[in-house]
């Protein structure tokens, strides 16, 4: 049997072999990132809906109980509904901060 020698590469094939992988691993690493901003995305609308919706709706339930229980002379059921809705868009307007500020952090780390 004879071995054949290794041959070693050149300077200028291993510093294109090394530019092709950094090139490789960016598209890989792009690829995986658009994925998971899709999916991070659709997750985040779903949250911010169920984030108003769930406190509008404690609040209109618990409004058209008191009216019926407690009838008066206005709507608890719109006054609740009206607070709860309120009390939604500031929850919902903290997740979507706090989600800008671990995106702007997330950004300025990978600048680095």
């Amino acid at each position: 049997m004879s071995e054949e020698p290794e041959t070693k590469p050149t300077p200028v094939e291993s510093k294109f072999s090394q530019q092709v992988g950094e090139k490789a691993a960016r598209k890989l690493k792009a690829q995986r990132h658009v994925t998971q901003t899709v999916w991070s995305g659709l997750g985040m609308m779903g949250l911010v809906g169920w984030s108003v919706v769930v406190p509008t709706l404690l609040g209109a339930a618990l409004g058209i109980w008191i009216d019926e229980h407690y009838p008066g002379s206005h709507s608890w059921t719109l006054a609740l509904l009206t607070i709860g809705l309120g009390l939604g868009c500031v929850n919902a307007w903290h997740w979507v901060a706090k989600e800008d500020r671990e995106i702007r952090e997330q950004e300025e780390n990978n600048h680095e």
